[in-house]
């Protein structure tokens, strides 16, 4: 880290590090530090801001983390159980609908055994002799 700010400070520019992941600018550029939750100052010239060091943040920044990270997954919790709701009732109209379906061919089909019985009797009427 301290090469880096070291670099950065003999070029005079200001950026990110990648490589440590730190934000590194002049402390006239430093404005708002909202986001960033640990900020340090080097005894040069340049402000280090570091994000989201675990180990660094208050209690009430915990907290506050704690929250949104709750509400975040209660949110998703809702939306898949909307979307679990909308397929549910999806799948029962696709089964009420093959119930009607086979309610109907199973209808037909006693209605042809009823008149092949009737053939059948009628036919063993007609034809006494003939063994079928």
């Amino acid at each position: 880290v301290l090469e880096a700010v070291l670099s950065r400070q003999s070029s005079g520019s200001s950026g990110i590090n990648a490589e440590y992941g730190e934000v590194v600018q002049p402390r006239a550029a430093l404005i708002s530090t909202a986001p960033y939750s640990y900020i340090h100052r080097q005894p040069t010239n340049q402000v280090v801001m570091t994000a989201g060091m675990p180990g660094q943040q208050s209690p009430q920044q915990m907290a506050d983390d704690a929250t949104k990270k709750r509400e975040i997954r209660l949110m998703k919790n809702r939306e898949a159980a909307r979307h679990c709701r909308v397929k549910k009732k999806e799948y029962l109209k696709c089964l009420e609908e093959r119930v009607q379906i086979l309610e109907s061919q199973n209808k037909k089909l006693i209605d042809e055994l009823k008149i092949l019985k009737e053939f059948y009797i009628q036919h063993k009427k007609d034809y006494p002799d003939q063994n079928l």
